[in-house]
C-alpha cells in the first residue's frame, strides 16, 4: 500500500484541506496520505473533510505545534 507525505506547514485554512484533497485525487483507493500542518483550524477542517468525503482519518497527532494527519483514500464508487 502506498503512502504519500504532504507538507503544508505555514499554510492557513482552507489551503491544507484543499491541497490534501488534490493530492488524494491522484492516489489509488486505499492509499495513505500523511499531512503535516501548523494551522490549529486544520484539526476541525480535516475531521469535517473526512466526514463529508468518506476518506478515513486513520490517525491524528500533535507535536510542538505540528499536526500530523494520516488519511486513507476511500474506495472508488462502484
Amino acid at each position: 500500500m502506498s503512502e504519500t507525505l504532504l507538507d503544508v506547514q505555514g499554510l492557513t485554512c482552507p489551503l491544507p484541506v484543499l491541497k490534501a484533497n488534490k493530492a488524494l485525487r491522484g492516489l489509488p483507493a486505499g492509499a495513505r496520505l500523511t499531512v503535516l500542518a501548523t494551522d490549529p483550524a486544520s484539526v476541525k477542517d480535516f475531521s469535517a473533510f473526512c466526514q463529508e468525503t468518506g476518506h478515513e482519518l486513520v490517525s491524528f497527532a500533535e507535536d510542538a505545534g505540528v499536526y500530523r494527519f494520516v488519511l486513507r483514500k476511500r474506495a472508488d464508487p462502484a
